[in-house]
């Protein structure tokens, strides 16, 4: 299935709104809204959501009902094991590869993010957006397709995943940590110092985790139907 595909097109605009957190877990989706939204049948939206139900980004249940799923802990766990190795290999060459305007573009949302968290009344649904935004323009800016494909698959799971850290309050946003994670991945890429952008991923990756699992917002195990 390609980009230029039917099928291929809303799979990458049901891709995008997951992985940037548009979608929290247990939300419903309409097959018929998503046709009607593109302008297509509903044949090429049944397709993109069969490839998605398969990489387990969304569930296909009985009369062709379709969510966003919760993970089990556990699952979230071992993601998030993945990401730290993956996603700070990603930081590591982008301190090392990294263009003037790959340092614009991170620096650009890295101010988004800032503003965002740090507002008195934040418009969080926006903060989750650009939280994704800051990060996949810093794994843009290691120059790799492959590695880039790699933690799309992840953030595919995960991207609804984080609504429970960054919905969780203003709070949260103000004393988190991904603030001043951002800001030291940010520096690092600039200094072209691989093991402190390494390091400032890994810590925002793990303290989001820490934090949605100490909320018990994953239950730790799924009802099998």
């Amino acid at each position: 299935m390609t980009p230029g595909t039917l099928s291929g097109r809303v799979y990458r605009h049901l891709a995008d709104r997951l992985i940037a957190g548009r979608f929290a877990p247990g939300d419903k989706l309409s097959l018929r809204t998503v046709s009607d939204a593109l302008g297509l049948s509903i044949m090429p939206v049944r397709e993109a959501v069969s490839r998605l139900a398969a990489e387990g980004a969304l569930d296909v249940h009985p009369k062709r009902a379709v969510t966003v799923p919760l993970m089990p802990a556990a699952t979230f766990r071992d993601i998030t094991r993945v990401r730290i190795a993956i996603e700070g290999t990603a930081a590591a060459m982008a301190a090392e590869c990294r263009t003037a305007d790959d340092i614009n573009a991170i620096a650009t949302t890295e101010q988004t993010v800032r503003t965002l968290g740090l507002a008195s009344d934040p418009d969080l649904t926006a903060t989750v957006a650009a939280n994704q935004a800051f990060h996949f323009a810093l794994y843009r800016a290691a120059h790799s397709p492959e590695l880039l494909a790699i933690i799309e698959r992840l953030w595919l799971r995960v991207g609804p995943i984080i609504n429970f850290d960054i919905n969780s309050g203003p709070e949260r946003l103000r004393f988190g940590g991904a603030v001043r994670c951002h800001a030291d991945a940010l520096a690092a890429i600039r200094a072209g110092d691989a093991v402190a952008a390494r390091a400032a991923i890994a810590a925002d990756i793990r303290a989001a985790s820490d934090f949605i699992l100490s909320q018990q917002s994953l239950p730790e195990r799924m009802d099998r139907r």
